[in-house]
């Protein structure tokens, strides 16, 4: 048995031993310690808390340190009010309240009655933290999260600098797999480079709540970095397993040598991390579980039929100009280019390669120095090592892909040495199975296997930024425990340096990228406020914004004047 479900066990059986000898003691039944949920309503009757508590105890990521504080509230119920002690209570209550309901000398005296009492500062402070703690975690979890959008994966989209929420309750929000952990951070604790922020000794598994519908075609969705189950520590933007292929598995675990660029280890240690800690990624999700997909010369298709494409989505151009002069200033931010531009040589002469949003490739073309504006394609039936799934039985590459089957819940394939690569992920990392290949024959769970039937539904996301875009055609599939949210508001949109001009304005800091993107830059203005649709954004609700904070303002103003003149009559 799994050690979680040990400690649980034990955490429960003590608690429920140490609350059944203090009820009895409180004069409640002790019987009513070993009813699950009824005892919770108990202990709150017990020290004096409102019966909704309920609910804060029951949710995930909260109930611990809900259990924390009522542990706490209980030893001062039965005089245990001492530092020491209330120290103790608070740290291993699952074994401090055993101890004191077999004391001979325990008595019920109530929960201390802090209304007599003049709150110090310290106590003001803590319960306000505390309160803000759990209001903000319940949130988070199951309702809405803050997120930035790191990369140019979806431009023009969503775009680097792009401050939004996410929905946990579009798709149902997941319990966490691990629910202690330090409150607001990620897989890192804030001031650290490599500690984790969670505690892995207690997991939960996957369990998701209902929700307001399931992942469409399309959507926008926010997930788990599928391979980011492991990471080299030092090279977290880095796929591990690219890492190996390109390095070799013995070089990323055992090379130690220092980055001159970082000084730190080109790799450090690596690391293994549950999914709700793997990073945050956002693409748009292309096909869902039972879908077939395949791409032709970039033009996606989605069971055979052509796949939405939207206005903002970018391609790679070969652009060559007629006088051979470079690619100005003004040009690259009129076109608003974000991703470098690469300057290439051939036998013709120089040309260089620019991502152009299909909705802007035909003014490109008129500018008078452009000569030829050409899509750059990689060449169908061309192996990349770097696509899914890395096997040379399968020349894909970005541009050419598939026909590929999304695996769905229920569904069974047949699976043999050549094409176990696209399942092994599933069936090892994902579904958690033992494999094993021996000769022309696959072992699974030590039974020899001819078929698999797939435990989960997956999914497949791609970038609209098309060739710039590490997605699922470079690791695969996204299993619906790795679904996060829906990205649903953009509520900031701060413009980064471009990195194509030697303009360094906005580089004195955040509060002067704010003001220069909301006051001089109308295309970023135009992206405060802004709900995220299929096709991007919606208009900006900026001004709308803006309109009801001066009308509440403006309104408690007034208020507060009437209230000072019917006083001062």
């Amino acid at each position: 048995m799994d050690t979680s479900y040990l400690f649980l066990i034990l955490f429960s059986i003590t608690t429920m031993i140490g609350l059944w000898k203090l009820f009895s003691i409180a004069g409640e039944g002790g019987w009513k310690a070993f009813i699950p949920v009824y005892n919770f309503i108990v202990w709150l009757k017990i020290i004096k808390k409102p019966w909704w508590w309920i609910f804060l105890i029951i949710t995930p990521g909260v109930n611990f340190l809900m259990y924390v504080i009522m542990c706490l509230l209980m030893a001062k119920a039965f005089n245990k009010r001492s530092f020491s002690e209330k120290a103790i209570a608070a740290a291993f209550g699952f074994i401090y309240l055993p101890y004191i309901g077999f004391q001979k000398d325990t008595k019920y005296v109530g929960p201390e009655d802090m209304s007599k009492r003049k709150p110090s500062i310290a106590r003001e402070w803590t319960e306000a933290i505390l309160f803000a703690v759990i209001a903000a975690t319940v949130i988070r979890t199951f309702f809405l999260e803050a997120f930035t959008i790191p990369t140019s994966s979806l431009e023009k989209s969503l775009m680097v600098g792009d401050y939004l929420f996410v929905s946990k309750i579009s798709y149902g929000a997941k319990i966490p797999n691990t629910p202690l952990s330090f409150p607001f951070a990620h897989h890192t604790l804030p001031g650290t480079e490599t500690t984790k922020s969670y505690l892995e000794w207690f997991k939960l598994p996957y369990f998701r709540l209902p929700g307001l519908g399931s992942v469409k075609n399309n959507d926008i969705v926010v997930f788990n970095y599928p391979d980011g189950d492991t990471v080299a520590l030092y090279a977290q933007d880095q796929s591990y397993y690219q890492l190996c292929r390109d390095y070799g598995r013995n070089v990323v675990w055992t090379n130690n040598d220092i980055n001159p660029q970082t000084g730190k280890p080109y790799f450090g240690d690596i690391v293994a991390r549950p999914p709700d800690k793997r990073e945050n990624y956002v693409k748009r999700c292309v096909a869902i579980a039972g879908d077939t997909l395949e791409i032709k010369n970039q033009k996606l298709y989605i069971n055979s039929k052509p796949a939405y494409v939207a206005e903002t989505m970018q391609y790679r151009y070969k652009v060559r100009t007629s006088d051979g002069t470079t690619l100005n200033a003004k040009l690259i931010e009129k076109f608003d280019i974000s991703d470098p531009i690469q300057t290439e040589q051939d036998s013709i002469g120089v040309y260089y390669i620019v991502n152009l949003p299909n909705n802007k490739v035909g003014q490109f073309k008129k500018i008078g120095n452009i000569k030829s504006v050409d899509s750059i394609i990689e060449i169908r039936g061309e192996y990349s090592a770097r696509i899914f799934p890395h096997n040379p039985n399968y020349k894909w590459n970005n541009d050419n892909f598939g026909p590929l089957f999304i695996p769905k819940k229920g569904i069974t394939v047949n699976i043999d040495t050549t094409n176990i690569s696209l399942y092994d992920r599933i069936i090892i990392n994902y579904e958690l199975n033992t494999m094993e290949i021996k000769g022309d024959k696959i072992f699974i769970n030590g039974k020899e296997s001819k078929t698999y039937t797939f435990k989960l539904d997956y999914y497949f996301m791609m970038g609209d930024n098309r060739q710039n875009s590490a997605d699922s055609r470079y690791w695969g599939f996204v299993p619906e425990d790795h679904i996060v949210g829906k990205p649903v508001f953009v509520w900031m949109s701060i413009k980064e340096d471009n990195k194509n001009t030697s303009d360094q304005s906005h580089q004195s800091g955040f509060v002067k990228k704010l003001k220069t993107s909301l006051f001089d830059d109308p295309a970023r203005r135009a992206r405060f406020f802004c709900f995220v649709t299929k096709d991007g954004l919606s208009h900006s609700y900026f001004i709308h914004f803006i309109v009801i904070v001066i009308a509440i303002t403006g309104f408690g103003y007034f208020r507060r004047k009437r209230s000072e003149k019917k006083v001062n009559k």
